[in-house]
């Protein structure tokens, strides 16, 4: 992984090669992994997502023509427009970006043209949020163009903008987990987000010789495929039979009167997995890993048998894993492919990475990828 000075300098270079312009900030926003709370948001439950160091960098110059110029280091197209015509039309990966302008310019945050270019550190359809990541970093970037100073209540604009872009132009579907924890995550900590209240705060990890390996399977998810819009639709629909507002609701007794099965099993999987958020909290805290062990593995459980999400690669991974030396795995983000997340002694990181690299080549799969989750911050700018 490049340096953030590296990929700060690189977007203030290609800005300037590509416009001709000088940046006037960078943004900067990272990437996630959700320790636990698998597709409980949109369920008003529980997450506990961490931030991760790999993040996308936005260099920007105001403009006062009101021409919208875009370009990124991941997308051989550049984005030309004029704020006038931004709207949820937009296609194509633009919708995360010129989408996200369009939403803070429809909330009255932004208001002229702007010279942005983008470089990403984060694995693209890996279930780390890269799509959340180049949201936030082009929203703080555009804010910080306009001079606006981050505040709480920016911030939540920030969250809120990247909710409408990915939902209203991206057309995919969003619980606001990822973009929550890519603005409000504190370097050090876990963020837990409680979806029913709308309240989050960061939560310390007592981690001391143990380190978040994330693994990339390299099989590649999308969230525009149905299956997780199909996974939705059935908790609420679970929701609804039982008469209640979410599933944040229900209990396990409420669950199994339910008549569909799979929305059963769907539904048994959100009430679990939300019981499992809290003591997984106490347990990071304490540094009780014989406990994330046992959580980690009914998460993961219930994602392969329940909600159906898993994917061969993933299961490989995750069993390797704990027999390499991991306390705990399980598949994190949205499934059907992306990547899994395992807690372990730091000496055993290179024993457990090598034991995955074996199992997938043993297995004929392609080669997987490794990243350490260095709890950090969320999105902020600088001035250049």
């Amino acid at each position: 992984m490049l340096e953030p000075t590296d990929l700060t300098a690189r977007a203030i270079s290609e800005l300037r090669t590509r416009f001709g312009t000088e940046a006037a900030v960078t943004g900067r926003a990272p990437g996630r992994v959700n320790l636990i709370g698998e597709h409980t948001d949109y369920n008003a439950g529980l997450v506990l997502p961490v931030a991760l160091p790999h993040a996308t960098y936005a260099a920007a110059a105001p403009r006062t023509d009101g021409v919208i110029r875009i370009t990124s280091a991941q997308e051989p197209e550049p984005f030309t427009g004029h704020v006038d015509e931004l709207g949820p039309e937009i296609e194509g990966w633009a919708a995360y970006v010129a989408g996200v302008l369009w939403t803070l310019r429809e909330a009255g945050l932004v208001s002229g043209g702007l010279d942005m270019h983008l470089e990403s550190s984060v694995p693209l359809g890996a279930g780390l949020s890269s799509s959340a990541s180049v949201e936030c970093a082009t929203a703080v970037a555009a804010l910080g163009a306009a001079g606006r100073t981050l505040d709480a209540d920016l911030q939540r604009a920030i969250v809120d903008a990247g909710i409408r872009a990915e939902t209203e132009v991206a057309d995919a579907p969003t619980g606001g987990m990822d973009q929550s924890v890519a603005v409000f995550a504190e370097a050090g900590g876990a963020l837990l987000i409680d979806f029913d209240s709308g309240e989050h705060h960061s939560v310390p990890l007592a981690l001391g010789e143990r380190t978040i390996l994330v693994t990339d399977t390299r099989v590649k998810h999308q969230l525009t495929d149905g299956g997780y819009a199909s996974r939705r639709a059935q908790c609420e629909k679970a929701a609804a039979d039982l008469g209640l507002s979410s599933l944040r609701e229900a209990d396990l007794e409420q669950v199994e009167t339910l008549g569909d099965e799979v929305v059963r099993r769907r539904a048994r999987h959100i009430v679990t997995e939300t019981a499992r958020v809290e003591p997984t909290v106490t347990a990071l805290g304490e540094g009780d890993w014989a406990s994330i062990s046992e959580l980690f593995a009914a998460s993961h459980a219930s994602m392969r048998d329940d909600f159906e999400i898993s994917v061969v690669e993933l299961d490989l991974a995750v069993s390797t894993a704990v027999e390499a030396g991991a306390d705990g795995a399980r598949m994190t983000g949205g499934g059907f492919g992306g990547s899994i997340v395992s807690i372990l002694p730091s000496e055993a990181v290179e024993t457990v990475t090598a034991a995955i690299d074996r199992a997938f080549a043993e297995a004929g799969h392609n080669p997987p990828g490794h990243l350490i989750a260095t709890p950090s911050a969320g999105a902020s700018y600088t001035a250049c």
